[in-house]
């Protein structure tokens, strides 16, 4: 039987979204808490040999703890995602010819990203983290297709440049997670058991 959690009957803590993406901040919006949003100066390069899923648990970490001087007594949410296409880590396009050779190959696979969670309560030292995976598996794509859906939505800060809340729904044949907030950026599921954790209450 699960523990049962604290509840509170007011929000009193300081919330903090230790990203520059305005994805997760439209996501974190929907649990309709107060928070304050801060970009992280932290390097993102993967260590040599380290796995996608660890790169992106560390990241997350990273990120939570680089604003913590600016907000010692926070709960701070540091995310990071790292996606994988076969043995290739695959990462933001930033422009048309990137985001095209991405989506071409992918036409027809399955990509899997890797979406790690940090709640970092700066006051106690108390630290949760979880990486949610989901697989995409991409529909059969032609050139023609993959040219209209970028000049259509241009998803160039986007990993593996599919834009799942927008048009890019239209390029996948189906995932496979428990949680599609991950593929966005932020695993709400997840971060509801976080913060039911640090007694607070959504809704």
């Amino acid at each position: 039987m699960p523990r049962p959690y604290t509840v509170l009957k007011t929000f009193m803590t300081t919330l903090v979204l230790a990203s520059s993406s305005p994805y997760r901040r439209e996501l974190l919006a929907r649990l309709r808490l107060p928070f304050e949003v801060l970009s992280p100066d932290v390097d993102e390069t993967p260590l040599a040999n380290e796995a996608p899923q660890d790169t992106a648990q560390r990241l997350a970490q990273l990120k939570a703890r680089a604003v913590a001087d600016r907000f010692p007594d926070a709960l701070i949410i540091g995310s990071d995602q790292v996606a994988l296409l076969g043995t290739a880590q695959i990462g933001k396009p930033h422009t048309f010819e990137n985001a095209k050779k991405q989506l071409q190959a992918a036409s027809g696979r399955s990509m899997v990203f890797h979406t790690a969670l940090c709640l970092y309560n700066s006051k106690s030292g108390n630290m949760q983290t979880r990486v949610v995976p989901i697989t995409i598996q991409f529909r059969t794509l032609s050139d023609a297709v993959i040219e209209r859906y970028l000049t259509a939505e241009q998803p160039y800060n986007c990993a593996g440049s599919a834009k799942s809340e927008g048009l890019g729904i239209a390029l996948i044949a189906r995932f496979e997670g428990e949680d599609p907030n991950a593929l966005v950026g932020l695993p709400l599921i997840a971060l509801v058991d976080m913060l039911h954790q640090e007694g607070v209450a959504v809704p």
